[in-house]
Parts: structure tokens; C-alpha cells; sequence
């Protein structure tokens, strides 16, 4: 590599800059065309490529030659941003908590939430085996003859059904859930059930 014979296992190497030759003959970097969709999920369609049960998934409305796979999950009754790709890379750094990617979600619950239990969603919540961590909260709307609020919750972690259980821990059930962004990445001019290909200013 770079006029150097190389015999440690392991060694990185920079594509861009460096020259790798074997037999003395150039190895190519043969480069993989990475694929990038913004899909916004509707309600009934499950986050999986096949499903055992036959139920419509989303790779069943986003059809490309590419093998992509969803980055994380949304359950078969949340709608909303769910990214797909066949970049390992990003579907890591979207993925691990370290990175702490934040998630906006749009909540309908039943009964009027109030500014207590408004707090208790933003310090954290013990829920099961764990405790969330603060999370960014916000009143949408207050129907009191419905007897219905909608409220925002942005997290940054994505354990499974984790803002339905918080709405549950203030004693609120979920009625209706919606994943509205993904860092800076929203659907909302995208319709339910379509998707587009990030911008390269989208991607991470």
C-alpha cells in the first residue's frame, strides 16, 4: 500500500487517497451505489422485509432492485418517517443510542393531559426494567368535549413501543401515533403509503 508491503491483518485503508496494489496490479475500489428512501408508513403495514403472517410490509410499497432494509422499527399501528437503506453505515449511526438521533412523534391520547404529567415525560420514566431519558414535550391540542389531547414527544432512544408505554406510565392510552421526523427529516409533504430519496444534504 502506498509503495509498502503490508502484513498486519486488519489495516485501513483510505479509498479516496490510497493506492493498494496486488501482483503488481491496481486494485479498484469498486464502489457500492448506496440507496437512501424516506418512507412515510401508514397504519397496517408491519416494519420487515417479509412477514410470517403475509401482511403487507414496507418493502412491499417501496420497490427497488436494491436489497434495503429498514432502519429501525415503527409497530404495525404507528404511521410515519421510517428510513430505508442498503448502507450499513448510516443504518448504524441511526440506530445506536450513542449517537442520540432524535425521533418526533405526534401522540393522540385519551383524557386531558396536564402540565404535571407533562413533566414527568420530560424528566424521565421508570417503564419496565429501565428509565427513559428526558424527553422534549409539547400540547398540540386540548379537546375537552373529545376528552382527547395531542402532544409532541421527541426522543433520542427507540426501545420497542417506548412512547406508547410513556403515555401509558402518565396514565394515558394511545389512540392514535405518528413518527413525524427523524433528526431534521420529517414527511410531512410526503402522503401516507409514498416516499422519495433523501437529499444528500438529508443524509448523515
Amino acid at each position: 500500500m502506498n509503495g509498502k508491503v503490508v502484513t498486519e491483518l486488519g489495516t485501513k485503508i483510505n479509498s479516496e487517497t490510497d493506492e493498494v496494489l496486488y501482483n503488481d496490479q491496481k486494485v479498484e475500489n469498486a464502489k457500492q451505489d448506496f440507496v437512501y428512501v424516506l418512507l412515510n408508513k401508514p397504519i397496517g403495514v408491519v416494519t420487515t422485509a417479509k412477514d410470517q403472517f403475509e401482511r403487507p410490509t414496507v418493502l412491499d410499497l417501496v420497490k427497488l432492485p436494491q436489497r434495503l432494509v429498514p432502519v429501525g422499527r415503527l409497530d404495525m399501528y404507528t404511521s410515519g418517517a421510517l428510513i430505508l437503506t442498503n448502507d450499513g453505515d448510516l443504518v448504524y449511526q441511526l440506530t445506536h443510542p450513542k449517537h442520540e438521533i432524535p425521533k418526533t412523534y405526534n401522540a393522540t391520547v385519551k383524557g386531558i393531559v396536564t402540565k404535571q404529567e407533562i413533566e414527568m415525560l420530560e424528566k424521565g420514566l421508570k417503564i419496565e426494567d429501565y428509565v427513559t431519558s428526558p424527553a422534549k414535550v409539547k400540547i398540540l391540542k386540548i379537546d375537552k368535549e373529545k376528552d382527547i389531547s395531542r402532544i409532541e414527544i421527541t426522543i433520542h432512544e427507540g426501545k420497542n413501543r417506548q412512547v406508547r408505554k410513556m403515555c401509558e406510565a402518565i396514565g394515558k392510552k394511545v389512540l392514535a401515533l405518528h413518527r413525524s421526523k427523524i433528526g431534521n427529516i420529517t414527511v410531512k409533504d410526503l402522503k401516507l403509503g409514498t416516499w422519495r430519496y433523501l437529499k444528500k444534504s438529508e443524509i448523515i
